[in-house]
């Protein structure tokens, strides 16, 4: 049998849970693999467990858009083409906070920052044979909206409500991106309740409460990691596919409304255009 050829992977939020899962097996099979997270320590683990030449680490602070721009150029930098791109970066904050370019932090890492790899990197994504990407957020989950006359939550702010609009924002941007055209492929995944995700939340509280949830109830990290494992070989056919936890998501559904799409999108470019980038966290 041919051996497969090598892949160019690009990972956010890599460096714990399902994206560390992704990047193993990934590495396992033979390709090239950048992680991106913003420990250093956790980063430094990952190189050393993983204890070869094939896997790169950036650290960056992905809630900041000068980081975002720096990640994207210096992959660009290093790379002709990607072959897929897998987005998990997220971190719940529990009180409202801004980052250096003063946008409400959970829209700026959840969302702005998956928006931004994404169409920074799509030259190299045109540039692979069978690119793919998969944003993993809460597809087929309708709670939650986009407040368009507050998108920032200036007046109303509360982690569930930070974290639901950015994942129904997360589905419009890829109902957006595939519309767009090109090679890639995009997938909108949503894992279901997994054994990950308790250290981002920084109440300790919380975090024990879903540690003893994920124990019994949440599904093992590889099983939920392993279809984003499996569509870096093969990617979906379509344009766009949306699965929530193993079923596929008709396309029809209203938190993916193409017509809300292209009202983020372009949303999102005033935003960007009228944003001076605060200066990059310190490493």
């Amino acid at each position: 049998m041919p051996v497969p050829a090598r892949k160019n992977v690009i990972i956010s939020g890599g460096t714990a849970g399902m994206g560390r899962a992704t990047a193993l097996e990934r590495l396992a099979r033979g390709d090239r693999v950048t992680v991106i997270g913003s420990s250093e320590s956790r980063g430094r683990a990952l190189l050393d467990l993983a204890g070869h030449r094939d896997l790169r680490f950036i650290r960056a602070d992905l809630s900041s858009i000068a980081e975002v721009e720096r990640v994207a150029a210096e992959i660009a930098g290093h790379h002709e083409a990607v072959d897929a791109l897998a987005l998990f970066a997220n971190r719940v904050s529990v009180k409202r906070r801004e980052t250096p370019d003063g946008l409400e932090f959970t829209f700026a890492l959840y969302y702005l920052s998956r928006h931004l790899l994404a169409h920074r990197l799509r030259p190299l994504l045109d540039a692979a044979e069978t690119p793919v990407v998969v944003n993993v957020a809460g597809v087929g989950n309708t709670a939650g909206r986009m407040h368009w006359d507050d998108l920032q939550l200036t007046r109303r702010y509360g982690q569930v409500r930070a974290q639901l609009q950015a994942g129904r924002a997360n589905d419009l941007l890829g109902v957006a991106f595939a519309a767009a055209g090109g090679r890639a492929r995009y997938v909108l995944y949503h894992p279901g309740f997994t054994r990950s995700g308790a250290d981002a939340h920084g109440n300790p509280l919380v975090r024990g409460s879903i540690r003893l949830l994920g124990r019994f109830f949440g599904r093992p990290v590889a099983d939920s990691a392993r279809p984003v494992v499996d569509w870096i070989d093969r990617p979906p056919a379509e344009p766009l596919t949306a699965v929530d936890r193993g079923r596929n998501v008709p396309l029809s559904l209203k938190t993916l409304d193409p017509a809300d799409a292209a009202r983020l999108a372009e949303r999102t470019e005033e935003l960007l255009s009228r944003t001076r980038p605060g200066p990059a966290p310190s490493a």
